[in-house]
């Protein structure tokens, strides 16, 4: 059985997505890529303290959560 022009299409799709990504993969150095890893590890963990943030109504752990906030930013910060 012949197969639709729109699978062929998508299968074109596919092979040059992962082209792509692996010409990307291939050209960020080691430090590159750890540095990019650290990032998304911040920016989850400052999501995340957002959410809990908005969540909290003990003062107490606002402040620590704030406190915790601009700890991230200034992690952030230094990355960029």
């Amino acid at each position: 059985m012949a197969r639709g022009w729109e699978s062929k299409a998508v299968e074109a799709q596919i092979e040059t997505a992962e082209a792509r990504a692996t010409s990307n993969k291939s050209k960020r150095t080691p430090e590159e890529i750890e540095k990019a890893r650290r990032r998304e590890s911040l920016l989850l963990s400052r999501n995340r303290v957002l959410q809990d943030l908005q969540q909290s109504r003990d003062p107490r752990y606002q402040k620590m959560l704030n406190d915790a906030l601009a700890h991230l930013d200034a992690e952030l910060a230094q990355l960029d």
